[in-house]
């Protein structure tokens, strides 16, 4: 009988295709990995994997059992929520995730408030890109920015995001020929820039949302950001411009596994967020906007 580390190991080097990209998705020595997947084969005097320049493939052996393999992760992930649920403790862990710039700026005095109400209960906090498996249990609690969520999470829209165009008037002068900071993969002007400032060259692409603000502070450029970043730093020379942007499809959401909505801690640290979202529900809607003159 396979033990469900087996499992695991498998399933994470047929995904990535690479020992090091599994190895750092099991936060473990890729050599482990390795030794690992070996172990595995000689078990069963079978080749689970070719190994070619790229990295590994899998065999046909392989084949016949991922879906299997899929199907035990599933069940696996199952019952651990399913235990997960039945906790009625105000203690222990909550993995909380959510955008950096988001904790860093509008959240964490919420977070030091809930732990001075809530002492036994550790946040663990993920913020680095990408989404969190909270099927996976990745994360109990996350806060997104998003248009539709999965069917298996549950949760709250708290606003839909309202986006402006932002400069720092101080050290750019506007006209139609501005720089325009735009984001990474962007391969012409973006439409807003077309609009509105239609000899535009963009100068910059970033990939991070704090990059962008801090060109844009910096006299860079002027970039289209989501007004709560900026409008939250009410001391920065950044400002909005008085161009008029539709409302955003993607909400900010507030969200936990389906499984989990008796969970107590769960319960408790989702209705408390949920309670200071609301509050700041204008921030996300860019009603608290400086604009330049």
């Amino acid at each position: 009988m396979n033990d469900w580390d087996d499992i695991r190991y498998f399933l994470a080097v047929a995904r990535s295709g690479n020992v090091t990209s599994a190895a750092k998705a099991l936060m473990v020595n890729h050599s482990t990995v390795s030794r690992r997947i070996h172990a595995l084969e000689e078990k069963h005097g079978v080749r689970l994997f070719e190994r070619i320049p790229s990295g590994y493939k899998m065999t046909v052996a392989a084949l016949d059992i991922y879906e299997i393999a899929i199907e035990l992760e599933n069940k696996n992930q199952q019952v651990s929520r399913q235990l997960f649920a039945q906790d009625s403790r105000l203690q222990g862990d909550i993995h909380l995730t959510m955008p950096h710039d988001l904790l860093a700026f509008c959240l964490i005095d919420e977070l030091a408030l809930f732990r001075q109400q809530q002492p036994d209960i550790r946040l663990k906090l993920s913020v680095s890109k990408g989404l969190r498996d909270l099927a996976a249990r990745e994360a109990d609690v996350a806060i997104r920015f998003s248009s539709t969520p999965p069917d298996y999470l549950i949760g709250q829209n708290i606003s839909l995001l309202q986006h402006g165009i932002y400069a720092n008037t101080d050290k750019l002068r506007l006209d139609k020929s501005v720089p325009i900071i735009s984001w990474s993969g962007e391969n012409s002007l973006p439409g807003w820039a077309q609009t509105h400032f239609p000899k535009a060259q963009v100068v910059m692409q970033v990939d991070d949302l704090l990059a962008m603000y801090a060109a844009v502070k910096a006299g860079i450029g002027v970039a289209r950001m989501p007004c709560y970043l900026p409008d939250v730093l009410t001391e920065s020379p950044v400002k909005r411009l008085p161009i008029e942007m539709p409302r955003s499809t993607w909400g900010v959401w507030i969200l936990s596994h389906v499984d989990l909505r008796h969970t107590a801690r769960v319960r408790c640290c989702r209705e408390f967020l949920q309670e200071k979202l609301t509050q700041r529900k204008g921030l996300f809607a860019g009603e608290h906007s400086n604009y330049a003159d």
